[in-house]
């Protein structure tokens, strides 16, 4: 029975890639390089800084500049254009009112975290996070899991990580947890459950009790 879920953030809880895609072009633009909104998504959807190094190669262009470039359109970039994904609110819902505990564990520092949830006004389902700011081991290392499970004295057989990249799978399960892939199957990763939207993550929890 899952009572607790360890959320990713980006592109799990929140669609932020859309925003990283789009801010990723306009620097681009800005710099005098027209590269497709799609490439871009691929590699961002690996990381940030991966898709500042795959950007950067792509034009042969200093990765800092990129960077750089990058902040300033994302910082434009509200927390309105980048919700939650359909679902989350009622899962996050559904674990508190059980008597459960939703965490998240990102890579995003608090900073953007803190203005995601309370746009949305999400704070009030979350017991703890850790960020990029704790600087604990980054994903796919489990050391923020494990933080998070010890903290918030977790049952590791009741407690799942969502997200949609293979490092959250395989931190999560390297935590000792069932680890849930939000998106298609990945070869790099063997997730306990695949969904492809989180109604069918709501209906799996729920079956589980």
């Amino acid at each position: 029975m899952i009572r607790n879920i360890i959320w990713d953030v980006d592109g799990t809880l929140f669609d932020t890639y859309p925003a990283f895609s789009y801010s990723f072009q306009l620097a681009l633009k800005d710099l005098g390089y027209d590269v497709p909104l799609d490439w871009i998504t691929q590699q961002a959807r690996i990381s940030i800084d991966f898709c500042v190094k795959a950007l950067a190669e792509r034009c042969q262009v200093d990765e800092n500049i990129i960077g750089v470039k990058f902040d300033k359109f994302y910082s434009s970039t509200t927390a309105l254009d980048q919700p939650p994904f359909e679902c989350v609110i009622e899962i996050c819902n559904f674990i508190v009112e059980s008597g459960g505990k939703n965490l998240i564990v990102t890579h995003r520092r608090a900073e953007g975290l803190m203005e995601l949830l309370d746009t949305f006004n999400l704070r009030q389902y979350f017991s703890g996070w850790t960020t990029a700011d704790d600087a604990y081991k980054r994903k796919p290392d489990p050391e923020a899991f494990l933080v998070s499970i010890a903290k918030h004295n977790l049952n590791p057989v009741e407690t799942l990580a969502v997200g949609d990249r293979d490092i959250d799978v395989l931190a999560g399960q390297a935590a000792g947890l069932e680890a849930c892939l939000f998106g298609d199957p990945l070869p790099t990763c063997q997730p306990d459950l695949i969904v492809q939207n989180f109604a069918q993550l709501l209906a799996w929890i729920e079956k589980s009790r």
